[in-house]
């Protein structure tokens, strides 16, 4: 059995609050060593140096499909993985519900994470029914405060982010972590009139949904609960086209966010999804590992089955800590991990594995950086480095040296 694990944001920089260490080199991780002291190890630049990528390109460049060949935005992937109907020339944006105050200064991205499951899909219902566009449109909430919104029509993708955390370069989507902390206006980025209506739809969208949610009934109460109020959707990574991918994975996949979905179907894996917990407490860290709970148990039991020679394994809590300057929940999700789900691999023969992440969630940055991320590759009974533990230094030292996340899988064999 050979098994894929992309630990979502686990690279970091030295945290002061772990005596300059990373939450990687901090982490008690027994088992995970076990499996570094026989592996061989290298560092991996997702996409290529001096860029901060996001998850989807990421995820697709480690998945062996070259991203500057099949990416065409994060819309789309995140539409067809949440189930939403799409078609090319349909526009479909990545969307979170914000809180921003009467400037438009952006108070929190994403309702302090604190958007329960119900009041976000109050919030859906009401933007469905309330906003007009002159365009057929659905907009869906999926996990927490993020969301999706597709808008059927014959749009342009090149267009900018409302969302100021992401900037297009090209056509990849790129964290920035100095921007101006205020929502934006999208602009066409070429001069063709499509572009334009393109861009004045989205913004159309931003504006009657802001109207709509400043004055909903879920926004009151959670002011009277001294809760941030979700009372803007910011919308980014443009879409109109899904990629066709070489469907040459029959692999089976645990995966839970509708990214990682979209990806593993395009991919032709099995896709062995599982529905997040509801979001019912107002304590993000107790829904969180409750998820990252739910999701080792789900994929310990998907190997158990052994339905499938290949595995591809994403767990995606590894990376909030980071976004929210939290580098001790960072490390008590890591010794989670390590303790339940490497355990469990400790047990099984003839296992072959990659262990890995889609980029690097620094949390003094509170964002992505363009650092690459450690890589180990252990299969049994082969020696690898005379390196003892999986992290960002040392795995700098490793045999595989400097890989872009294309190389991957054929560099270890897997593809």
């Amino acid at each position: 059995m050979r098994i894929f694990v992309v630990l979502d944001g686990i690279g970091d920089r030295p945290c002061k609050a772990l005596k300059n260490l990373t939450p990687l080199q901090y982490a008690e991780t027994p088992n995970l060593d076990y499996f570094a002291s026989k592996a061989t190890h290298g560092y991996v630049y997702t996409i290529k140096e001096n860029i901060a990528p996001e998850s989807d390109e990421a995820i697709l460049a480690l998945l062996g499909y070259d991203p500057q060949k099949y990416y065409y935005g994060r819309g789309p992937l995140e539409a067809f993985g949440s189930g939403m109907e799409f078609k090319n020339g349909d526009l479909a944006l990545r969307a979170n519900f914000a809180t921003i105050d009467k400037n438009g200064k952006i108070i929190d991205r994403r309702v302090g994470r604190s958007l329960s499951t119900d009041e976000a899909l109050e919030l859906e219902k009401a933007i469905n029914s309330g906003v007009n566009l002159g365009y057929p449109f659905k907009f869906k909430a999926t996990v927490g405060h993020r969301g999706v919104l597709v808008i059927k029509g014959n749009f342009s993708d090149n267009v900018s982010n409302v969302d100021p955390a992401y900037k297009k370069v090209g056509r990849f989507g790129v964290a920035v972590t100095d921007a101006e902390n205020k929502i934006r206006i999208s602009r066409p980025l070429d001069p063709d009139k499509n572009t334009k209506l393109t861009a004045n739809v989205i913004n159309e969208f931003v504006n009657q949904s802001q109207e709509i949610l400043k004055n909903h009934p879920i926004n009151k109460k959670r002011n009277g609960k001294y809760l941030l109020e979700a009372n803007c959707i910011l919308l980014r990574d443009a879409g109109t086209i899904l990629p066709e991918l070489p469907q040459k994975y029959n692999w089976g996949a645990v995966v839970s966010m509708p990214l990682e979905i979209g990806i593993a179907k395009l991919a032709g894996m099995k896709v062995l999804s599982f529905e997040n917990p509801e979001n019912k407490s107002n304590d993000i860290y107790e829904n969180l590992y409750v998820s990252l709970n739910k999701a080792i148990d789900i994929s310990i039991k998907k190997l158990k089955e052994v339905k499938y020679q290949n595995y591809f394994i994403h767990f995606k809590e590894t990376d909030i800590p980071g976004h929210d300057n939290k580098p001790k929940e960072k490390v008590k999700m890591i010794e989670l991990i390590d303790k339940k789900f490497f355990k469990f691999l400790r047990t099984l023969k003839n296992m072959e594995l990659v262990v890995t992440g889609d980029h690097t969630t620094s949390c003094e940055l509170k964002g992505h950086s363009n650092d690459p991320v450690p890589l180990i590759h252990f299969k049994e009974n082969e020696k690898g480095d005379i390196i003892d533990r999986f992290n960002e230094v040392e795995s700098i030292e490793g045999s595989y040296e400097k890989l872009y996340g294309k190389e991957v899988l054929k560099t270890v064999g897997f593809e």
